[in-house]
């Protein structure tokens, strides 16, 4: 099964520059938003798009309306989370990225967890990075992330297969120290993602405990993610995260 790359809706793209511009300060909290009129012009946008992306944030906790005075910036605006498709080493650097530490970058047949979530055929080759990520010396999570077989993913997302063959060719054994992830959202500026994770309580085990530093009977979080081009599964991940590492943050929202 083959799409072409999805254009981000004009709407969502005009939702994260607005939400980039509060949490970069540009729109502090507390601050009131231009009027409608004034901040369309400003963006560059039309005014329906503009209220429809302003709705949008009042829904996810950003903006308030305050009677007479207009929208204003929430006092504390809720940090973009894990609802976000964004690489774990900046999610829970907590303001500063983590580092990306190389431990492997090869092709690998498809495993069960690839089966299941890239819905990857026999034999197929599947591109594997782990890497661990650290931060202050100390190592806060093991990643282990595929990507789909090279030649789906020149169908649904060329840009994402030159990107990874740029970074990691074929019979290197250890690559560049970015994640998967990263690279993916680096190569989709004009395509849109959609993800699904999962959450659930573990223990390191032997093997990952030896690899973060910490005993086989640490608790921990393992989360499981799929990053999607329309329908079709491009990336899969696992990320283990040993307790004592900083908080990953979850906003939920309706």
């Amino acid at each position: 099964m083959a799409v072409s790359g999805q254009r981000r809706r004009p709407v969502v793209a005009l939702y994260e520059r607005i939400a980039d511009a509060v949490h970069d300060g540009t729109y502090p909290p507390g601050s009131t938003l231009p009027s409608e009129p004034k901040l369309a012009t400003e963006l560059g946008v039309s005014r329906p798009a503009l209220r429809e992306a302003l709705l949008l944030l009042q829904e996810d906790g950003l903006l308030t309306v305050r009677r007479g005075v207009g929208r204003t910036v929430n006092d504390r605006p809720p940090r973009r989370g894990f609802e976000h498709v964004q690489p774990l080493e900046e999610l829970i650097g907590a303001g500063t990225p983590l580092r990306v530490r190389a431990l492997l970058r090869t092709v690998e047949e498809p495993t069960d967890f690839t089966t299941q979530h890239l819905l990857a055929p026999a034999r197929a080759e599947l591109r594997f990075w782990e890497s661990v990520l650290t931060g202050e010396g100390t190592a806060a999570a093991l990643s282990h992330e595929w990507a789909t077989a090279d030649g789906l993913l020149d169908r649904v997302h060329p840009e994402f297969a030159r990107a990874l063959r740029a970074t990691d060719p074929r019979g290197a054994g250890r690559g560049p120290a970015v994640s998967m992830l990263s690279v993916l959202i680096g190569a989709s500026r004009d395509t849109a993602l959609s993800a699904h994770s999962g959450i659930t309580a573990t223990l390191l085990g032997r093997r990952r405990g030896e690899q973060l530093g910490r005993p086989a009977d640490t608790p921990a979080v393992l989360v499981t993610q799929v990053v999607r081009v329309g329908e079709v599964p491009v990336l899969a991940a696992k990320h283990m995260l040993p307790t004592g590492v900083p908080a990953l943050p979850v906003l939920q929202s309706h």
